[in-house]
């Protein structure tokens, strides 16, 4: 079957295009973004970005909003611009409200390991204890871990499920007892 004629040539460079401008009016045209919930609940989109976020009390330019101090200068302290403007109205408090709750939030953990990774550890541990050169050895090593990296897939272990790890030591210590 031949080849489609266009895609053995190669593309030319046009030098008459602008592209800057044709980014810029395409930037112009676009709607703000806003990923918090709370502020896009809020926008009203008839009025600038700067007024919208005056009504919400958040600042447009964080170095108007939090001016950086000038040195003295010879014993006299010359005063902001930021501390000249008067207070601005704020309309919509709740958003400010909303956010500075959803901050104090705790974090929640998101890391977890994988099922196959806790049972090769809890494996490794019941069989070889703290042996980390007869882990490397072992059959079930599939990934022929060093015993560096099976070291540190214990501690990962250990770090993210600090009670379930205690837990099963305490396990493998009762079994022992009950051996012997």
């Amino acid at each position: 079957m031949p080849k489609a004629k266009g895609k053995s040539r190669r593309q030319k460079y046009s030098y008459n295009l602008n592209r800057k401008r044709l980014y810029r009016s395409a930037r112009r045209r676009a709607a703000p973004r806003i990923a918090c919930s709370h502020i896009r609940h809020a926008w009203d989109p008839t009025k600038s970005v700067a007024q919208n976020l005056a009504e919400m009390g958040l600042a447009e330019d964080p170095n108007k909003a939090v001016p950086i101090p000038k040195k003295k200068l010879l014993g006299m302290e010359v005063e902001s611009a930021g501390q000249k403007q008067g207070k601005k109205i704020v309309r919509k408090p709740y958003v400010v409200n909303e956010m500075e709750y959803e901050a104090s939030l705790p974090e929640k953990k998101s890391n977890t390991l994988s099922r196959d990774l806790i049972d090769y550890v809890r494996y490794m541990i019941q069989n070889h204890g703290e042996n980390y050169k007869e882990m490397a050895r072992d059959e079930k090593n599939y990934y022929q871990d060093t015993p560096k990296q099976i070291k540190r897939k214990i501690n990962v272990y250990k770090n993210f499920y600090p009670e379930e790890y205690k837990d099963f030591i305490q396990s493998l210590k009762q079994e022992k007892m009950d051996v012997q």
